[in-house]
């Protein structure tokens, strides 16, 4: 098409297209943008500044991206009384990648998040968040240069399915009564209270399997060494139970050569140092307390022990199991300490969607919280990247917000279609930048928290400017 929502798009752009599995990019792509609201207005003008200045010093003018606005947001609502047009959506499928700023929460009902509603719509299902240390960024933990970790959130079920009803809702009346009468069938003398809200976790294997899928590539084609599935399965079996189980499960199949898990480590590693350890004994090492459990669990777990050692010795054992990717689990709380105490053990994490939320923002306040923090939603042939914070409208137009979020967004845009220098320059002018003190107002606060001295605020503007400068620097 030539236009979307009476927009025409640029003549001289060029659609990227997916082949094979792979994204084709021309040399003049163009890339849909959500300008953003609130703040975005600000945001977008420095970041678009910050991208246009990396484009063409990496490439010096034989490449260049060809913006074209699309609309979502209070912008869209004004233009065309939808929060969310279908032009928009359309415009997004034609190109396959886009940026946006932040979105606000429509009032009044309707779409409930247009964040996750586009995410849904487009069948977005991995929300991609690498969290990783600026040096120079102040932050409230001793040893921030630990934080590096990738984390791929499920983006499409969980809670944020969004099936839920009102509390004495005829609806929410008839799950109650539905889901009490099984319980009942099923003897279970729990019972939903009948002035509940009743909202539905769905957690599926497909879902499941296809995040997973994409975070253990993404470790192998970056030469990472362990993943890890965060879950809550000991307390909600059979949905973040089943994520963890299925994820494993996908690992086996699809991925047998390159990974090991963390009790086939244990299995392999026993029989390494102890060539003649029994099955049992073996058992007993990597379940402690066995003695004391019933015979057929002591089967199922020798049964596991055998069947590692039958089926993957030959290829893992002798320590060849060390040079594999190390796919593990944590309990979601757990995690959330550890990541504090030790988050240098950890490189890609795989976690349902509510999880991985709450891990992603605990994340990014090691960093110096969400005004730097990049996120992508990425799906089969598409990839939508955005700020991961919200709007803040009392800011609006006051040419003050920190514009890193979005400008980060941007560089790993760039990383995904392929031109990993032009995302390299970016984070390398931002670091420069924020290590000459010349910062936002947010990042000055956190400065002036630890005593820093001769900052430069600036405003988001300015910022910007300051970035492109220090690109001027950089060998490229």
């Amino acid at each position: 098409m030539s236009e979307y929502n009476g927009n025409p798009v640029p003549a001289e752009g060029q659609t990227i297209t997916y082949e094979n599995g792979a994204f084709v990019i021309p040399d003049r792509p163009v890339i849909p943008y959500i300008e953003g609201d609130g703040t975005g207005r600000d945001i977008w003008k420095a970041s678009q500044r910050v991208f246009d200045a990396a484009v063409e010093k990496a490439f010096k003018g034989k490449r260049r991206i060809v913006w074209y606005e699309v609309f979502a947001g209070e912008k869209a609502f004004r233009k065309f009384g939808e929060w969310l047009p279908q032009g928009t959506l359309d415009a997004i499928k034609e190109y396959r990648i886009a940026i946006k700023g932040p979105l606000t929460t429509p009032v009044g009902g309707g779409i409930r998040s247009l964040n996750v509603a586009l995410r849904q719509l487009m069948n977005l299902y991995a929300c991609w968040r690498p969290v990783k240390f600026i040096p120079g960024v102040p932050s409230p933990v001793r040893h921030p240069e630990r934080m590096n970790i990738i984390i791929f959130r499920e983006n499409t079920e969980d809670v944020y399915a969004g099936i839920e009803w009102r509390e004495g809702a005829p609806q929410a009346k008839r799950v109650i009564e539905f889901i009490n009468a099984l319980l009942k069938e099923d003897n279970n003398k729990k019972q939903v209270r009948l002035d509940s809200g009743v909202g539905i976790k769905p957690i599926s294997i497909t879902g499941t399997k296809r995040l997973a899928r994409r975070a253990l590539q993404y470790a192998i084609n970056n030469a990472l060494k362990t993943v890890t599935l965060v879950h809550k399965g000991n307390i909600m079996k059979f949905t973040e139970g089943s994520f963890r189980d299925w994820g494993y499960e996908l690992a086996k199949e699809e991925f047998r050569a390159q990974i090991v898990t963390e009790r086939e480590s244990w299995i392999l590693g026993n029989k390494d140092k102890d060539p003649n350890l029994s099955i049992e004994a073996n058992a007993a090492m990597v379940e402690p307390g066995l003695e004391m459990a019933s015979e057929a669990f002591k089967q199922q777990v020798a049964k596991e022990v055998k069947d590692c050692l039958d089926s993957i010795y030959s290829t893992h054992g002798k320590g060849q199991w060390k040079n594999k990717i190390l796919v593990n689990d944590r309990i979601a709380d757990s995690m959330l300490q550890q990541i504090l105490t030790r988050a240098d053990e950890y490189q890609v994490v795989v976690t349902p969607n509510l999880n991985g939320d709450y891990l992603s923002d605990a994340c990014a306040a090691q960093i110096g919280g969400l005004g730097v923090a990049p996120g992508a939603n990425i799906g089969d042939g598409y990839g939508v990247f955005e700020a991961t914070h919200g709007t803040a409208p009392k800011y609006a137009d006051k040419d003050m917000i920190n514009p890193g979020a979005v400008i980060r967004s941007g560089a790993l845009m760039f990383e995904f279609m392929g031109w990993p220098e032009v995302g390299k320059m970016i984070e390398d002018a931002l670091a420069a930048t924020i290590s000459q003190h010349r910062v936002t107002y947010d990042l000055e606060r956190l400065m002036q928290m630890e005593e820093i001295k001769d900052i430069k605020t600036l405003g988001t503007s300015a910022f910007a400017g300051a970035i492109i400068e220090n690109m001027s620097k950089h060998d490229s």
